[in-house]
């Protein structure tokens, strides 16, 4: 849980900070990229930053999908003393948007053509009430599978593309004396596993239809009943240490040997690589059990806070414009595990992985099986969200809980939240 202290800390480094930046373009930039692959694709902004003559203050808040960052992010606008820019997922972008504490860049968007050079499903989450309010960074794809190939053919075992070859492969593993499945017992690292058996079992449609309309007849489904089914299942996958641990540090027992799987987004890449593990020799990526030609994205955004501050405004109009350089989109993105948010970026020098999701991404939009992640602030409000990370979390960490119990928790979460 976040510290009223953290809040307060970060509130007095907002004073300090502002007051180093007295005469020059600057930026305050408050994000949650703290892993190592993170941080080095964040690196690569603020070098050309610094090189367009650019301040860069760091303000990192650690933490999941950003909600620690949302709370001292909140105390900070509430005290005055708003960042320049901040990290920020789709449904973030528009809730703060509809607060109207962004900044508006339709002149910068027009001027630069973003509207013909940014992937088209986008722009409406970057756009509020016929304004450009943020810039996206890239474009990430969730419903993956990573394991080591070594341990894989140790045991003898081939990536599943089903659920029940899932936990056949877990269980051959488990004998082994390999922990399966790396995870992290937090709810959002529950709730990708949640999303990714929704579609695995489901299809496009009823993942449409229960995670992105909040359907009754789909939650209340027999088919939902079996969801919640593997998930309790998967409970004798993980090891007994999960509860707490950091995403990146559920990847680094891949990287050891330690556990076979982890299915995670393609930030995990980033660490793979930072690892100087190679896709197809070290490590193998594919689609999550069920869901080879589906593509679930999530977009991280940059949004900049009104401000006064001629210098800061300047900053902001060249971090958001930096942002989109064809240059940092492909170094960034290579690094990150992701892939561009522009569409004219050569693709040649990202790896397999990358070019696949690339590939994916595009035969996805052909069969309408391009799906924005619930798990990450993409498919629904922040409330609704909540509900849902809220029951799967405590269903996987309460053995005695049904599967009907918490569909019923389900259902009454989410029309309490309506």
């Amino acid at each position: 849980m976040i510290t009223r202290s953290l809040i307060i800390a970060s509130i007095m480094l907002s004073a300090s900070s502002t007051m180093s930046f007295a005469g020059g373009e600057n930026v305050e930039v408050m994000h949650y990229w703290t892993s190592g692959s993170e941080a080095a694709g964040l690196d690569v902004l603020k070098q050309l930053l610094e090189k367009r003559g650019v301040t860069w203050s760091d303000s990192p808040v650690a933490g999941g999908t950003g909600m620690n960052m949302v709370q001292v992010l909140r105390a900070r606008i509430a005290s005055d003393t708003a960042p320049s820019a901040a990290q920020m997922h789709a449904q973030q972008v528009q809730a703060w948007a509809a607060e109207g504490v962004l900044t508006d860049l339709s002149d910068l968007a027009k001027k630069e053509d973003w509207a013909k050079i940014i992937a088209p499903e986008l722009v409406p989450l970057i756009s509020y009430n016929g304004k450009t309010v943020a810039v996206p960074v890239n474009v990430h794809r969730s419903n993956w599978l990573w394991y080591n190939k070594k341990v894989f053919d140790k045991a003898g075992v081939q990536p599943p593309t089903t659920w029940d070859e899932f936990n056949q492969v877990s269980e051959k593993l488990l004998a082994a004396g390999v922990t399966p499945l790396a995870l992290g017992g937090q709810p959002w690292q529950e709730a990708d596993l949640f999303e990714n058996v929704v579609l695995g079992l489901g299809g496009a449609d009823f993942y449409r239809k229960a995670l992105i309309e909040q359907d009754q007849e789909a939650i209340k489904s027999e088919t939902m009943v079996k969801v919640f089914d593997q998930l309790r299942v998967m409970n004798k996958f993980v090891d007994k240490n999960y509860p707490g641990r950091d995403w990146n540090l559920a990847t680094q027992m891949v990287i050891k040997g330690e556990a076979g799987m982890q299915i995670m987004g393609d930030w995990a890449k980033g660490e793979l690589s930072l690892a100087k593990m190679e896709p197809n020799v070290d490590y193998g990526c594919s689609p999550a059990p069920g869901t080879k030609g589906d593509y679930v994205w999530l977009t991280d955004n940059f949004g900049f806070f009104t401000t006064k501050d001629e210098n800061r405004v300047k900053g902001q109009m060249e971090m958001a414009s930096a942002i989109l350089d064809k240059d940092f989109q492909e170094a960034f993105n290579i690094k990150k595990g992701s892939i561009p948010s522009r569409v004219d970026v050569s693709m040649d020098k990202f790896d397999f992985c990358g070019k696949a999701a690339y590939a994916d991404r595009a035969e996805a939009q052909k069969t309408n099986t391009s799906l924005p992640s619930l798990t990450h602030n993409a498919a629904t409000g922040a409330t609704k969200t909540g509900v849902f990370l809220d029951v799967v979390s405590t269903f996987f960490e309460t053995p005695t809980m049904t599967s009907q119990q918490a569909i019923d928790q389900l259902v009454a979460g989410l029309k309490s939240a309506e």
